[in-house]
């Protein structure tokens, strides 16, 4: 299974060990196309391309393969909604993750889609029982530690 995880960062990089937490949790259940999105090293400035063209073009084809979108959402992000945006454009199956406890206000863009699943989440364990159940739900995954879908 191809997972493409979309957490910010030029958006501000203060849930990146966050990030890298959710994205080796995903890493049991396929190849997460997005990895470098929780590099600890990884700045705000987004230096992960030599230009933002390269960056649009190379996330569009990740996004285009992935077979589902996993995306944290309490730093708000531009590119993230972008990115969420055009996943349910195409139609695929994403899974929205939110703290409300963070003092930070969710998009009504994302709050009020019906086309994507948004779960509020209070620490790393609960938002990886979400994950779980996501992946469960839509068929990626069963209890029994086999993929049903891809």
């Amino acid at each position: 299974m191809k997972i493409y995880f979309a957490g910010s960062i030029r958006g501000g990089r203060e849930d990146a060990a966050l990030y890298n937490e959710l994205i080796r949790h995903l890493g049991k259940y396929g190849v997460v196309l997005t990895e470098h999105i929780g590099e600890l090293k990884m700045t705000h400035l987004g230096d992960d391309g030599p230009s933002d063209r390269f960056i649009h073009d190379r996330d569009m084809e990740w996004l285009i393969s992935s077979d589902v979108i996993i995306a944290e959402v309490t730093t708000v992000s531009m590119g993230v909604g972008y990115e969420i945006g055009r996943a349910v454009e195409m139609g695929k199956k994403v899974l929205c993750l939110f703290r409300p406890d963070s003092g930070k206000n969710l998009s009504a863009m994302i709050g009020g889609c019906p086309d994507l699943e948004l779960k509020n989440y209070s620490d790393l364990e609960e938002a990886k029982q979400a994950v779980d159940a996501f992946l469960e739900k839509n068929h990626f995954f069963n209890k029994s530690g086999g993929f049903v879908c891809l």
